[in-house]
């Protein structure tokens, strides 16, 4: 079998800037979780058998209490952030398996299922349906993949080391000194993504890199300063490697027989109702008759 790993709150936003505005039968923008039901309802109707739904319940996690500047809810639009919670339900009510995180977050769902599900012999392929670069980190060989929907481009682990430099053991440490904006920690001053692909490659960890520069790789360009950069703000590239790092151990499923789709909820006929959707609603029970 093939595991579908859906990042939900990638696809709240990613629908929320594409599609139009709509108000449900209470005056509820739903117009980005109409949208996120319908394009997982085109996955199960094209025959994913198998998949479960990562989202934050709630914006912050762990991450925070360990460095303050890391991302929150500030800045998310109202009507996209009350959306949230509409998206669990009414992913439940279609039948989609569901992990509405608290202390973790969406990303740390995803590495902890898809590790999980790897690890089940009948799972031919784990497919990790973001184009989020954190869960690069959790590619492994052809078994587990990382899946843009959008651009419809599939990446194994030589993927990985084609797009970043770095395998994907090593994307944690490539993470922590390049930054990401998104997650709001900033990377280590001189370290751009060439540079940390050429050291990295060379280093997989932090721990790796020679502390005397002249023990580097020669072939390595601007060897001091990114040197004296680092060592000199040593204490924050682990911190940032922490903050990168996804956790595996997040409260998934039991079994992958788990995520096996089997139909709707009583509920979903009042739901798509609720959202002024009929047409999801037939093709939804459609689906469920095959």
């Amino acid at each position: 079998m093939n595991i579908y790993l859906i990042d939900g709150i990638y696809e709240l936003f990613r629908h929320y800037f594409a599609m139009p505005s709509v108000k449900d039968a209470n005056g509820r923008e739903v117009g980005a979780v109409r949208g996120v039901l319908n394009s997982l309802l085109s996955m199960i109707e094209s025959g994913t058998t198998h998949l479960g739904v990562a989202t934050d319940h709630v914006v912050e996690s762990f991450r925070n209490e360990l460095y303050p500047g890391y991302k929150t809810s500030e800045g998310v639009p109202p009507d996209l952030l009350a959306q949230f919670p509409i998206l669990e339900d009414s992913l439940c009510a279609m039948g989609v398996v569901v992990w509405p995180m608290v202390e973790f977050e969406a990303d740390d769902a995803l590495a902890s299922a898809a590790t999980k599900a790897s690890l089940d012999d009948r799972v031919e392929q784990v497919f990790i349906c973001t184009p989020d670069k954190d869960l690069a980190q959790t590619v492994m060989r052809t078994s587990i993949v990382q899946f843009d929907r959008r651009k419809n481009i599939v990446r194994d682990e030589a993927g990985v080391v084609e797009k970043f430099g770095v395998a994907p053991h090593s994307i944690p440490d490539y993470l922590a000194v390049v930054g990401d904006s998104a997650d709001g920690y900033p990377g280590i001053k001189g370290w751009g993504e060439k540079a940390a692909a050429a050291v990295l490659s060379r280093y997989p960890h932090l721990e790796d890199i020679p502390k005397n520069v002249n023990d580097w790789d020669p072939n390595i360009k601007r060897s001091r300063p990114l040197s004296e950069s680092l060592f000199s703000n040593w204490d924050d590239a682990v911190l940032f490697r922490t903050l990168a790092t996804l956790r595996t151990d997040g409260p998934v499923f039991a079994d992958v027989d788990d995520l096996r789709w089997t139909g709707l909820s009583a509920e979903f006929e009042q739901y798509c109702r609720q959202m002024k959707s009929e047409a999801l609603w037939k093709r939804a029970s459609k689906a469920a008759s095959r």
